[in-house]
């Protein structure tokens, strides 16, 4: 289990002189004096600015789905008045009104939210949209891990921003609890099965070492079978592969992982097989393909522990 104490005492004292607007500043309540900003809660998000956080936040609209899925699981959920187009899990937050970050920013702003969570892509895909929240005088704050190492500090950022710091220690030992019994599960075992992840069916990409689907591969006991690959841009866990090297390491690999989702809609292994030369593929021809959400295996909630069982349970059924 990762130590969460430091994390928050490395979030709880962030020095200010880094650069920034304060996003989470606001004016304190009548007859109320606002604390000091060295005492109170800060952090720099993804967008370099800085949050100040005065009081927990409590009309929450999310453009994120993550945001959402992991506000319910810390039991922010209260806080949560909005949730991004196309939002479907968790079930209960689909009576929430939905926005569009590539609509009109006005809808957001008649909501009258406290706080808009965004991570980076939207507000550099969007960028005029975000800035007409923030002229309305909006706090956005911009949240995203980059790496599986970064989802405790993130999920730590949720607690702070909502007041609910306690639940997110608990709910992160948990499941970091849960990766280690999973991995001592499979650390005894003698003969670790050679794994191949395909990202995308287009050019058969897999993904970067230090991605959430490489990671899973790890705590499950495989061995993935593209290692140390560069990614196809900056900050992106998509990495090139190809067919050709594939089909060159295709008697190694014991099993085939396809990540389902908006990048690859391969639905069965006859597609796969119909591939040229793929039915060659040692996994492929003995069965050994595995079809799983991109929501369980590459998405930064905690349902990554279900991708991560699942993925360990194919491997080693036994």
């Amino acid at each position: 289990m990762k130590p969460v104490l430091p994390l928050i005492l490395l979030l709880l004292f962030v020095p200010f002189s880094c650069k920034g607007h304060q996003t989470g500043k606001r004016a304190p309540e009548p007859n109320q004096a606002e604390a000091p900003i060295s005492e109170v809660p800060s952090f720099t998000d993804n967008d370099n600015s800085l949050v100040v956080i005065q009081k927990p936040y409590t009309r929450i609209i999310s453009l994120y789905s993550a945001h959402v899925e992991n506000l319910f699981a810390i039991g922010a959920d209260s806080s949560v008045i909005g949730i991004p187009r196309g939002n479907d899990y968790p079930p209960e937050a689909a009576a929430l009104q939905a926005f569009d970050y590539n609509g009109d920013p006005e809808y957001v702003i008649a909501a009258e939210p406290d706080l808009v969570l965004i991570r980076p892509f939207v507000r550099r895909n969007s960028p005029d949209y975000i800035a007409e929240i923030e002229k309305a005088g909006i706090p956005v704050v911009s949240l995203y891990p980059e790496s599986f190492e970064d989802f405790d500090t993130y999920i730590l950022r949720l607690g702070m921003l909502t007041g609910k710091l306690p639940e997110a220690e608990e709910s992160l030992s948990a499941f970091h609890m849960e990766l280690a019994e999973i991995q001592k599960r499979t650390d005894g075992i003698q003969k670790k099965k050679i794994v191949f992840f395909e990202s995308t069916e287009n050019q058969i990409r897999t993904v970067t070492p230090d991605s959430l689907p490489a990671k899973a591969i790890g705590f499950a006991g495989g061995i993935n079978a593209a290692p140390s690959l560069p990614p196809i841009s900056p900050g992106s866990s998509i990495a090139r592969f190809g067919a050709e090297a594939l089909l060159g390491i295709a008697d190694n690999i014991d099993v085939y992982v396809v990540q389902q989702g908006a990048m690859n809609r391969t639905a069965a292994i006859e597609s796969i097989k119909a591939r040229p030369g793929f039915s060659a593929v040692n996994a492929v021809e003995k069965g050994q393909v595995l079809f799983i959400s991109e929501k369980l295996i590459s998405s930064v909630t905690f349902r990554y522990v279900e991708g991560v069982r699942i993925l360990a349970e194919f491997l080693y059924p036994e």
